[in-house]
Formats: structure tokens, sequence, C-alpha cells
């Protein structure tokens, strides 16, 4: 079965929102509330105008799942505070029914691309031995960051999140026109 026409217009607008707060995180590291604010309000107000109340509670539903994953890794140092509120941006644009795809494909992108930037920066095995020590630290400390490999530490390699957040919703977009 086909999707209906509008069924591409959240997704289209959660990659534009995705590509906007990918643009500022390339410049400036950083992705502004002005940006994810907004989209979450505009997501929550596009899926009321065409689906009712149940648009609304549907869009609501997928900004809090993707915001909440998100937010696991924000907790333990893995990502930024911008970009758990890009995620919730886009889920709350791209709506329930898409946020498995949009969380799948960024994790993937976001995998894919982390691997090829350390790669291209010659620091492979140490992110993967980094990797291997984060699951240590993780599996007995919990959500508490490690003391060493977390975000905020200027040394370690930092993926610009927002990037694989665009990628992401691309993707979902992308998969969703290939099934009209």
């Amino acid at each position: 079965m086909t999707p209906p026409a509008t069924d591409l217009v959240y997704p289209a607008a959660a990659m534009l929102c995705a590509f906007i707060g990918a643009g500022f995180d390339l410049k400036s590291r950083r992705i502004p509330n002005f940006v994810t604010g907004p989209a979450i309000l505009l997501g929550l107000l596009l899926h009321t105008s065409i689906d009712g109340w149940q648009g609304f509670l549907t869009s609501l539903a997928s900004g809090l799942l993707c915001g909440v994953v998100f937010l696991i890794f924000y907790l333990a140092g893995g990502m930024g505070a911008g970009d758990v509120k890009l995620i919730t941006a886009a889920g709350c644009l791209a709506g329930l029914s898409h946020a498995a795809y949009l969380l799948v494909l960024t994790s993937l992108a976001g995998g894919v691309m982390a691997l090829a930037f350390a790669l291209v920066r010659g620091r492979l095995k140490e992110t993967l031995c980094n990797v291997l020590a984060l699951t240590s630290h993780h599996s007995q400390a919990g959500l508490v960051p490690h003391p060493e490999i977390n975000v905020l530490n200027t040394n370690t390699l930092r993926l610009p999140y927002g990037v694989a957040i665009a990628a992401g919703s691309s993707l979902t977009f992308c998969l969703l026109g290939t099934q009209r």
C-alpha cells in the first residue's frame, strides 16, 4: 500500500530542519535553539493541522521517543544537547510512523560517518579502543560520563552529529519516496 501524498510532507520537513541544524553544526559546532524550538512547534502544528488531535499526539510521541533515545547518549557524555534537540525536532516533524526509520537510519549513518572520520584522521585503532573502554565503563558506571572519553574532551574525535541526523532524515525521506 502506498502512503498518502501528505505522508511525504512530514519526512521532507524533518529533512529540511535537519539540514539547517547540520549546517550550523558544521560551521559552529552548535545547533541553536532558534532552529530546534520553532521546528518542534512547527512539527506539532503541522501534524495537528493535517491529522487533528491524533496528529498532535503522534507528533509529540515521536519527538519524545527520539529525544529520550538521544538523551541517554547525552547523559552518558556522548553527544551535545543540540543533537538531542535536533533529533527531537526531526522526530516531531517526521511523526511517529517514521520515528523508527529516522532513529535507525540516523544511527547507521552516524556509525558509518564515525568510522570514516576515524579512518581519515588516522585514529581508527584508537577510536575502536575507546569504544571498548566506553563499553566497559558504562557497563560498570551506568550513564556516568567517562572521565576522559566524552564530548567535552577536545582531544577526542568529535563528530558533528547534526550531519548524521540530516543523513538519517534524508534516507528516511528517500526510503519512503521509493515506496510510492
